[in-house]
């Protein structure tokens, strides 16, 4: 089982002021600890279930940037980007350009998009749900296209591209890391066997089912269900103690999972998170 550091809370000791040294010191310590991963959430507020909307977040792209001159080594990438939060080519242009700057070491992780209240508040455009998971896969068609050879037009429903030239093109081949997160059985999972290297799910009681309902989608667009990387995120605070996440990175190995995302919320001191990643690590 691999781990990958999740950073999903900016709240630390450190404060804003200090924020920018405590996450490159963060990263530096995640990879001396085993950490092959290192990934953001795309989010302008803080999320439920992290903290409250006031606490510090860092813009996605920005921050994978900074992680990347802090780091060697490590597979970069948002977990993740909202659909709806840039045009299609401004992300694949993005996500190329961290690629090149790290030496082939980004990934993109995209999603239809959830957060209504972020969206308004900000003035993102946030449409039906329908409506996202269509442009959900034009984005990831327009994406996969300017990491091709071609330059040609894209028409697709909600996005119309005259010429998708992207150069310099990435450096990771044959293309960046493709994660789709999401465990909607109808239309996520089957993007998942359509076009993605990696899902991402939560940890529960339907975590098999998940999975059963992506082979049954690989099945059915002949796609290798082993090709595809299983991941889970899962979330540490205070009271978490290295035995309990060695026994929920068991667990969710004997489920299926290859790699899990940890963060932690309410954790102020960051090198007390990857300590017991690296402890955990030795163990596993």
């Amino acid at each position: 089982m691999e781990l990958g550091l999740h950073i999903a809370d900016f709240t630390w000791n450190s404060g804003a002021t200090a924020l920018g040294p405590a996450l490159a010191r963060h990263a530096r310590n995640a990879e001396q600890a085993g950490i092959t991963r290192i990934t953001v959430m795309d989010h302008f507020w803080q999320i439920r279930g992290v903290g409250p909307y006031e606490h510090e977040m860092l813009e996605a792209y920005t921050a994978l940037g900074f992680i990347a001159a802090s780091t060697e080594t490590a597979l970069l990438h948002t977990l993740v980007t909202g659909v709806t939060y840039r045009e299609p080519a401004l992300l694949a242009k993005a996500v190329t350009t961290l690629d090149v700057l790290s030496g082939g070491r980004a990934g993109l992780g995209i999603g239809a998009a959830w957060n209504e209240d972020e969206s308004k508040g900000l003035g993102f455009r946030f449409p039906p749900v329908a409506e996202r998971f269509e442009r959900l896969e034009e984005a990831i068609q327009i994406t996969l296209q300017m990491w091709s050879d071609s330059e040609g037009p894209y028409q697709g429903r909600h996005y119309q591209l005259e010429r998708t030239l992207n150069s310099p093109q990435p450096v990771r081949s044959p293309r960046p890391y493709l994660l789709i997160g999401g465990g909607g059985e109808k239309k996520t999972l089957k993007l998942v066997a359509k076009y993605a290297d990696a899902c991402n799910l939560g940890i529960g009681p339907e975590s098999a089912h998940k999975l059963d309902v992506l082979r049954r989608h690989c099945d059915d667009v002949g796609r290798d269900y082993a090709e595809i990387e299983k991941t889970a995120a899962m979330a540490i605070d205070p009271a978490t103690t290295t035995d309990d996440l060695i026994r929920a990175a068991t667990e969710a190995r004997e489920t299926g999972f290859t790699v899990l995302y940890v963060y932690a919320h309410d954790i102020t001191e960051p090198s007390a998170i990857t300590d017991m990643l690296g402890t955990a690590l030795t163990k596993l």
